[in-house]
């Protein structure tokens, strides 16, 4: 199997100067002060869809020979690669047929359909990535379609890496450290591919949602594995199984792979909306929030990160910005036990709450005659230290009765 090349990478470059913007390599001056650092963001996020994926995908479908362009493509994605193979299918007049997960944001699929029109069937199966990939191949098959994977293909990684000749070109010094999101791999690898041969003394961090960390698991591992079970909230990082020439790739040459909560990157989010007016996706914040673990190593360096992707639901806003509180340890829920007696609750908001914490979740019903009677409660905190006395007060009181953030299996029903 031929293996990804700056040759290539060239190439595909050359490919994509009529489809792909050379987006800007952003100063941010916020997360400068935070580091003690010059740091800056690859700004994927201005793309004619959104994302960096329209790079790898175009250039794909621009090796394609006639003979495959006239029997249809399809394709598997969680939804940025869906909206890079639509807008090749209608810019270039090929049929294609999209899988995509049935989890996927309504955004991201009335996205797909914008942009392939009537050159695009949408599919919606399976309930993640690896699931519609499974349905797509298979589909492949049976009608002698060219399948456009999203990441584990020479063509994909190769137009990928486009954005590593973009940033060493824009790059005022050469960069200390690159942090790099990582979903199926194909960013990561085409980014590897040209920097450590135009850039060597460049670290490249691989960055993953801590809830579906498939490269870290395989090079811990030293083979490429498939995890069971995921989270799937970061959709454009949540992958089983990374692909197989981007593990060789990434096995080789990467300096560290780690991982990030996913409420530390929903609090990313929110600080790039509030700051820089940036709207970005799970995916496109995680290589910025992961700077923290790498904080001490930072002052005074060079640093780059890649906003990948700016398709974000609104409607998933408030689950943002409840995984942003849980993170911060500023929002928890209790099971309060109200004694059956007038005033019960008056006192709870007058003795047990602390002058800034706010009621933001209640539910109650009272079912029967027993002396005490449960309600559910979340409570919004103005600081993390506020939670131990708030909960010594809850108990002298005899009003607690449980603390739900610390059982899923309850906790799951509420967020």
């Amino acid at each position: 199997m031929r293996q990804p090349s700056v040759e290539g990478a060239l190439a595909a470059q050359e490919r994509l100067k009529q489809v792909a913007m050379v987006t800007p390599f952003q100063y941010l001056a916020r997360l400068s002060e935070k580091f003690g650092a010059k740091v800056y963001t690859k700004r994927e996020d201005l793309q004619q869809v959104r994302s960096f994926k329209i790079r790898g995908a175009y250039n794909k479908f621009l090796t394609l020979s006639a003979l495959e362009r006239s029997k249809g493509v399809v394709c598997a994605s969680a939804g940025n690669h869906a909206q890079g193979f639509a807008f090749a299918c209608r810019a270039l007049e090929i049929k294609g047929t999209v899988f995509m997960p049935v989890p996927t944001p309504g955004q991201k699929v009335d996205q797909v359909r914008m942009f392939g029109g009537a050159f695009v069937d949408i599919q919606l199966i399976g309930d993640t990535f690896d699931d519609s990939s499974k349905a797509a191949q298979l589909y492949q098959k049976e009608n002698d379609l060219v399948f456009i994977h999203p990441f584990d293909d020479v063509d994909v990684i190769e137009g990928q890496a486009t954005i590593a000749l973009e940033i060493i070109g824009q790059a005022a010094k050469p960069l200390d450290y690159l942090f790099v999101p990582v979903g199926g791999g194909g960013l990561i690898s085409g980014i590897l591919t040209v920097f450590k041969a135009l850039s060597p003394s460049t670290k490249i961090i691989g960055v993953e949602p801590t809830g579906a960390p498939s490269l870290q698991t395989s090079l811990l591992n030293k083979k490429n594995t498939r995890l069971e079970t995921i989270d799937k909230f970061v959709d454009g990082a949540a992958v089983q199984r990374v692909g197989d020439l981007c593990f060789e790739v990434c096995i080789n040459q990467i300096d560290d792979c780690i991982s990030v909560d996913e409420g530390r990157i929903c609090q990313e989010i929110l600080d790039l909306y509030n700051t820089e007016g940036i709207v970005v996706e799970p995916a496109g914040a995680i290589s910025l929030a992961a700077m923290d673990e790498y904080a001490h190593l930072l002052i005074g360096k060079q640093v780059g990160t890649l906003i990948c992707g700016g398709n974000n639901d609104i409607t998933r806003t408030p689950e943002i910005k409840e995984r942003a509180l849980l993170y911060a340890k500023l929002k928890h829920y209790f099971i309060v036990r109200f004694p059956q007696r007038a005033g019960a609750l008056k006192e709870f908001v007058n003795e047990i709450l602390g002058p800034q914490d706010d009621i933001t979740f209640f539910e109650y019903s009272k079912k029967n005659s027993r002396v005490d009677a449960p309600a559910v409660v979340g409570i919004q905190l103005k600081s993390a230290t506020d939670f131990e006395p708030l909960l010594s007060r809850m108990k002298d009181h005899g009003f607690f009765g449980d603390y739900l953030n610390e059982k899923p299996d309850l906790f799951q029903y509420l967020v």
